[in-house]
Protein backbone atom coordinates (compact mmCIF):
# COMPACT_ATOMS: atom_id res chain seq x y z
CA UNK A 1 0.00 0.00 0.00
CA UNK A 2 2.86 2.38 0.90
CA UNK A 3 4.63 1.59 -2.38
CA UNK A 4 1.47 2.33 -4.35
CA UNK A 5 0.89 5.59 -2.48
CA UNK A 6 4.51 6.64 -3.01
CA UNK A 7 4.24 5.84 -6.72
CA UNK A 8 1.00 7.84 -7.01
CA UNK A 9 2.54 10.80 -5.18
CA UNK A 10 5.59 10.72 -7.45
CA UNK A 11 3.38 10.77 -10.53
CA UNK A 12 1.43 13.69 -9.12
CA UNK A 13 4.61 15.69 -8.40
CA UNK A 14 5.94 14.93 -11.88
CA UNK A 15 2.64 15.91 -13.50
CA UNK A 16 2.39 19.06 -11.41
CA UNK A 17 5.92 20.00 -12.45
CA UNK A 18 4.95 19.50 -16.07
CA UNK A 19 1.89 21.66 -15.48
CA UNK A 20 4.02 24.47 -14.02
CA UNK A 21 6.32 24.25 -17.01
CA UNK A 22 3.36 24.60 -19.37
CA UNK A 23 2.09 27.59 -17.39
CA UNK A 24 5.40 29.37 -18.00
CA UNK A 25 5.75 28.26 -21.62
CA UNK A 26 2.23 29.06 -22.75
CA UNK A 27 1.71 32.16 -20.57
CA UNK A 28 -1.50 30.71 -19.15
CA UNK A 29 -3.63 32.40 -16.52
CA UNK A 30 -2.31 31.38 -13.08
CA UNK A 31 -5.82 31.58 -11.61
CA UNK A 32 -6.58 28.41 -13.57
CA UNK A 33 -4.45 26.50 -11.07
CA UNK A 34 -7.28 26.86 -8.57
CA UNK A 35 -9.52 24.76 -10.78
CA UNK A 36 -9.20 20.98 -10.59
CA UNK A 37 -11.01 20.71 -13.91
CA UNK A 38 -8.18 22.76 -15.48
CA UNK A 39 -5.60 20.21 -14.29
CA UNK A 40 -7.75 17.39 -15.64
CA UNK A 41 -7.96 19.16 -19.00
CA UNK A 42 -4.18 19.54 -19.17
CA UNK A 43 -3.83 15.82 -18.62
CA UNK A 44 -6.48 15.15 -21.26
CA UNK A 45 -5.08 14.76 -24.79
CA UNK A 46 -8.45 15.85 -26.19
CA UNK A 47 -7.71 19.43 -25.07
CA UNK A 48 -5.83 21.75 -27.41
CA UNK A 49 -3.58 24.57 -26.19
CA UNK A 50 -4.39 27.46 -28.53
CA UNK A 51 -2.16 30.53 -28.47
CA UNK A 52 -3.46 33.58 -30.34
CA UNK A 53 -0.98 36.41 -30.85
CA UNK A 54 -1.91 40.10 -30.75
CA UNK A 55 -2.34 42.00 -34.00
CA UNK A 56 -3.56 39.17 -36.22
CA UNK A 57 -6.50 39.66 -38.57
CA UNK A 58 -9.36 37.16 -38.38
CA UNK A 59 -8.22 35.30 -41.49
CA UNK A 60 -4.81 34.66 -39.91
CA UNK A 61 -6.50 33.33 -36.79
CA UNK A 62 -8.74 31.13 -38.94
CA UNK A 63 -5.69 29.76 -40.77
CA UNK A 64 -4.00 28.93 -37.46
CA UNK A 65 -7.10 27.30 -35.97
CA UNK A 66 -7.71 25.27 -39.12
CA UNK A 67 -4.25 23.71 -38.74
CA UNK A 68 -4.56 23.35 -34.96
CA UNK A 69 -7.94 21.61 -35.07
CA UNK A 70 -7.58 19.98 -38.52
CA UNK A 71 -10.71 21.75 -39.72
CA UNK A 72 -11.98 21.39 -43.25
CA UNK A 73 -12.84 24.40 -45.42
CA UNK A 74 -16.48 24.37 -44.31
CA UNK A 75 -15.48 24.55 -40.64
CA UNK A 76 -13.03 27.33 -41.40
CA UNK A 77 -15.81 29.30 -43.09
CA UNK A 78 -18.07 28.68 -40.09
CA UNK A 79 -15.46 30.34 -37.88
CA UNK A 80 -14.99 33.28 -40.25
CA UNK A 81 -18.75 33.80 -40.45
CA UNK A 82 -19.60 33.08 -36.81
CA UNK A 83 -20.78 36.68 -36.43
CA UNK A 84 -23.78 35.94 -38.67
CA UNK A 85 -25.31 33.83 -35.91
CA UNK A 86 -25.44 37.00 -33.79
CA UNK A 87 -26.71 39.28 -36.57
CA UNK A 88 -23.67 41.52 -36.45
CA UNK A 89 -21.32 42.65 -39.21
CA UNK A 90 -18.00 41.25 -38.06
CA UNK A 91 -16.06 39.83 -35.11
CA UNK A 92 -12.83 41.36 -36.39
CA UNK A 93 -11.07 42.86 -33.40
CA UNK A 94 -13.01 40.78 -30.86
CA UNK A 95 -10.92 37.61 -30.97
CA UNK A 96 -8.96 38.40 -27.85
CA UNK A 97 -5.32 37.27 -28.11
CA UNK A 98 -4.23 34.94 -25.31
CA UNK A 99 -3.60 31.26 -24.62
CA UNK A 100 -6.75 29.15 -24.49
CA UNK A 101 -7.49 25.54 -23.59
CA UNK A 102 -10.16 24.28 -25.98
CA UNK A 103 -11.54 20.80 -26.58
CA UNK A 104 -10.28 19.40 -29.86
CA UNK A 105 -13.80 18.68 -31.11
CA UNK A 106 -15.23 22.13 -30.34
CA UNK A 107 -17.53 23.61 -32.94
CA UNK A 108 -15.96 26.59 -34.78
CA UNK A 109 -18.76 28.85 -33.57
CA UNK A 110 -18.05 27.77 -29.98
CA UNK A 111 -14.34 28.54 -30.47
CA UNK A 112 -15.32 31.96 -31.80
CA UNK A 113 -17.58 32.61 -28.81
CA UNK A 114 -14.84 31.60 -26.38
CA UNK A 115 -12.58 34.31 -27.77
CA UNK A 116 -15.21 37.04 -28.08
CA UNK A 117 -16.42 36.36 -24.53
CA UNK A 118 -12.83 36.86 -23.34
CA UNK A 119 -12.66 40.14 -25.26
CA UNK A 120 -15.77 41.43 -23.49
CA UNK A 121 -14.37 40.44 -20.09
CA UNK A 122 -11.09 42.18 -20.86
CA UNK A 123 -12.72 45.43 -22.03
CA UNK A 124 -14.98 45.49 -18.98
CA UNK A 125 -11.92 45.15 -16.72
CA UNK A 126 -10.09 48.16 -18.20
CA UNK A 127 -9.99 51.21 -15.95
CA UNK A 128 -11.46 54.04 -17.96
CA UNK A 129 -11.14 57.72 -17.02
CA UNK A 130 -14.46 59.53 -16.70
CA UNK A 131 -13.57 61.61 -19.73
CA UNK A 132 -13.62 58.48 -21.91
CA UNK A 133 -17.12 57.43 -20.91
CA UNK A 134 -18.47 59.18 -24.00
CA UNK A 135 -16.25 57.13 -26.30
CA UNK A 136 -18.15 54.67 -28.44
CA UNK A 137 -16.78 51.17 -27.63
CA UNK A 138 -16.85 50.20 -31.32
CA UNK A 139 -14.75 53.24 -32.21
CA UNK A 140 -12.38 52.52 -29.32
CA UNK A 141 -11.91 48.98 -30.66
CA UNK A 142 -11.04 50.30 -34.12
CA UNK A 143 -8.52 52.69 -32.56
CA UNK A 144 -7.05 49.84 -30.48
CA UNK A 145 -6.54 47.77 -33.62
CA UNK A 146 -4.72 50.67 -35.27
CA UNK A 147 -2.53 51.12 -32.20
CA UNK A 148 -1.69 47.42 -32.18
CA UNK A 149 -0.52 47.43 -35.79
CA UNK A 150 1.22 50.81 -35.67
CA UNK A 151 3.12 50.66 -32.39
CA UNK A 152 6.73 49.69 -31.92
CA UNK A 153 5.78 48.01 -28.65
CA UNK A 154 3.90 48.64 -25.41
CA UNK A 155 6.01 51.70 -24.58
CA UNK A 156 4.61 53.92 -27.34
CA UNK A 157 1.02 52.66 -27.50
CA UNK A 158 -0.49 55.39 -25.32
CA UNK A 159 1.34 58.12 -27.26
CA UNK A 160 0.08 56.74 -30.59
CA UNK A 161 -3.39 56.56 -29.07
CA UNK A 162 -3.20 60.23 -28.08
CA UNK A 163 -2.11 61.20 -31.60
CA UNK A 164 -4.88 59.17 -33.25
CA UNK A 165 -7.55 60.65 -30.98
CA UNK A 166 -6.15 64.15 -31.62
CA UNK A 167 -6.59 63.61 -35.36
CA UNK A 168 -10.09 62.19 -34.89
CA UNK A 169 -11.23 65.10 -32.72
CA UNK A 170 -9.79 67.60 -35.22
CA UNK A 171 -11.55 65.89 -38.13
CA UNK A 172 -8.28 64.96 -39.80
CA UNK A 173 -7.82 61.86 -41.93
CA UNK A 174 -5.79 59.29 -40.02
CA UNK A 175 -3.45 58.42 -42.93
CA UNK A 176 -2.31 55.17 -41.33
CA UNK A 177 -0.36 52.75 -43.50
CA UNK A 178 -1.57 49.68 -41.59
CA UNK A 179 -5.05 50.30 -42.99
CA UNK A 180 -3.61 50.13 -46.50
CA UNK A 181 -2.00 46.82 -45.60
CA UNK A 182 -5.37 45.54 -44.44
CA UNK A 183 -7.00 46.68 -47.67
CA UNK A 184 -4.27 45.05 -49.80
CA UNK A 185 -3.81 41.86 -47.82
CA UNK A 186 -4.83 38.46 -49.14
CA UNK A 187 -4.08 34.81 -48.44
CA UNK A 188 -0.70 35.09 -50.16
CA UNK A 189 0.43 37.87 -47.81
CA UNK A 190 -1.89 39.30 -45.18
CA UNK A 191 0.32 42.31 -44.33
CA UNK A 192 2.07 43.39 -47.56
CA UNK A 193 4.52 46.31 -47.76
CA UNK A 194 3.00 49.71 -48.56
CA UNK A 195 4.10 51.75 -51.59
CA UNK A 196 3.10 55.38 -52.41
CA UNK A 197 0.56 54.27 -55.05
CA UNK A 198 -1.40 52.41 -52.37
CA UNK A 199 -2.67 55.73 -51.03
CA UNK A 200 -5.03 55.81 -54.02
CA UNK A 201 -6.60 52.40 -53.32
CA UNK A 202 -10.38 52.65 -53.53
CA UNK A 203 -11.20 50.88 -50.28
CA UNK A 204 -13.21 51.97 -47.23
CA UNK A 205 -10.13 50.97 -45.23
CA UNK A 206 -7.96 53.54 -47.00
CA UNK A 207 -7.54 56.20 -44.30
CA UNK A 208 -5.79 58.50 -46.76
CA UNK A 209 -9.18 58.86 -48.50
CA UNK A 210 -11.79 57.99 -45.89
CA UNK A 211 -12.03 59.16 -42.29
CA UNK A 212 -12.20 55.85 -40.42
CA UNK A 213 -12.04 52.17 -41.35
CA UNK A 214 -15.49 50.57 -41.04
CA UNK A 215 -14.20 47.80 -38.75
CA UNK A 216 -11.05 47.04 -36.77
CA UNK A 217 -8.11 45.96 -38.91
CA UNK A 218 -6.72 43.44 -36.40
CA UNK A 219 -7.37 41.85 -33.04
CA UNK A 220 -5.68 44.02 -30.39
CA UNK A 221 -4.20 42.81 -27.13
CA UNK A 222 -4.75 44.11 -23.62
CA UNK A 223 -2.10 46.84 -23.85
CA UNK A 224 -3.53 48.30 -27.06
CA UNK A 225 -7.08 48.19 -25.68
CA UNK A 226 -5.96 49.93 -22.52
CA UNK A 227 -4.13 52.56 -24.59
CA UNK A 228 -7.24 53.24 -26.67
CA UNK A 229 -9.20 54.10 -23.52
CA UNK A 230 -6.28 55.81 -21.76
CA UNK A 231 -4.43 57.90 -24.36
CA UNK A 232 -1.39 59.94 -23.45
CA UNK A 233 -1.97 63.68 -23.48
CA UNK A 234 0.07 65.14 -26.31
CA UNK A 235 0.06 68.00 -28.76
CA UNK A 236 1.42 65.77 -31.51
CA UNK A 237 -0.53 65.08 -34.69
CA UNK A 238 2.13 63.19 -36.65
CA UNK A 239 4.54 60.38 -35.81
CA UNK A 240 7.04 57.99 -37.33
CA UNK A 241 9.36 55.22 -36.19
CA UNK A 242 13.05 55.26 -37.00
CA UNK A 243 15.02 52.17 -37.97
CA UNK A 244 15.35 51.25 -34.29
CA UNK A 245 11.54 51.40 -33.88
CA UNK A 246 11.87 54.50 -31.68
CA UNK A 247 8.93 56.87 -32.12
CA UNK A 248 9.27 60.55 -33.03
CA UNK A 249 6.25 62.85 -33.13
CA UNK A 250 5.45 66.41 -34.11
CA UNK A 251 2.60 68.87 -33.67
CA UNK A 252 3.09 70.29 -37.18
CA UNK A 253 3.42 68.85 -40.66
CA UNK A 254 6.66 70.76 -41.19
CA UNK A 255 8.02 69.23 -38.02
CA UNK A 256 7.01 65.83 -39.35
CA UNK A 257 8.86 66.48 -42.60
CA UNK A 258 11.91 67.45 -40.58
CA UNK A 259 11.65 64.18 -38.64
CA UNK A 260 11.43 62.26 -41.93
CA UNK A 261 14.68 63.86 -43.10
CA UNK A 262 16.34 63.31 -39.76
CA UNK A 263 15.28 59.75 -38.93
CA UNK A 264 14.33 57.99 -42.16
Amino acid sequence: MKIKLKHTLSLFILSFGTLLGMMFYYDLDWSLLTSLSFYEDIANPSVKVVKIGAGLRKEEIADYLTKRFAWNEKQKEEFLNAHLAYFTESFEGKYFPKTYLIHKDSDPVVVSKTMTDEYRRKVNSIKKPKSTNIINPDLALIVASLIQRESGGKSDMRLISGIIWNRIFKGMKLQIDATLQYAKGDEDLWWPPVIPEDKKIDSPFNTYIYAMPPTPIANPGADALNAAYNPQKTGCLFYLHDKYRKIHCSSTYQGHLNNIKRYL
